[in-house]
């Protein structure tokens, strides 16, 4: 019995023994497969990052090329924006020289309407004037009437810088006189104003009516009688 007993405790011990030398060479194995993984694992790491930077590499240089494309439309996008601004500009001070050429223009010729209707009131006063030549004094009073009111309107035109043009005895100016006919004379030059049938005016230096005139012109008569003298 007692041996047996120490047989089969013997044959257990061994037995343990071998469970023991298998269990730790299972965990040696176990830690190599792990090591082996890790390993393998950081091998993977180091490739990934080797290829992580290759990739950066390579879209770096694509990055650069983009970069100089992007830096010229850029440049050129400077560039048409410059000139848009440029023209913007410029036309903002011709806009504004316009605009305050018109404000001087509004203030100059404002009146250029309410002159012209004027014009026709003053045309009346001096064809009645003209027309009282009788010696009745109340025909006299009220041409002193009609003179004192030109002489008032005269007055006010003054200060608006109303001008008329009266231009009796002065060479023909067609910017100014609007001739109505010509009269022969040789007792004027030529295109000269012999009578003047209505008065221009100007305001602020601007033409708002041409006065009407008479223009002489040479006398043919006379030309025709030199001719025959010189051919005598």
């Amino acid at each position: 019995m007692s041996s047996g007993q120490s047989a089969s405790e013997e044959k257990s011990d061994s037995e343990l023994i071998d469970e023991v030398l298998d269990l730790v060479g299972d965990s040696e194995s176990n830690e190599n497969k792990v090591d082996d993984s890790e390993a393998k694992s950081e091998d993977a790491d180091v490739e990934e990052e080797l290829s992580d930077d290759e990739a950066e590499a390579q879209s770096g240089e694509v990055t650069l090329e983009d970069l100089q494309k992007q830096l010229k439309q850029a440049e050129k996008k400077a560039s048409e924006n410059w000139d848009k601004a440029l023209r913007v500009q410029a036309e903002m001070e011709n806009l504004k020289r316009r605009t305050q050429k018109d404000l001087e223009n509004a203030h100059k010729y404002g009146l250029e309407k309410f002159a012209k209707e004027l014009l026709s009131v003053i045309d009346s006063l001096e064809l009645g004037i003209q027309a009282s030549t009788s010696d009745n004094p109340e025909v006299k009073a009220l041409k002193e009437g009609s003179e004192l009111t030109i002489k008032q309107f005269e007055s006010v035109f003054a200060k608006f810088n109303i001008e008329a043009i009266d231009p009796t005895g002065q060479p023909f100016n067609p910017e100014l006189h609007q001739a109505m006919t010509m009269q022969p004379s040789v007792d004027v030059p030529p295109n000269t104003v012999i009578n003047v049938f209505q008065k221009g005016y100007i305001l602020n230096g601007r033409l708002i009516r041409p006065a009407m005139v008479v223009v002489s012109q040479a006398d043919k008569s006379q030309d025709d009688s030199i001719n025959l003298d010189e051919q005598a």
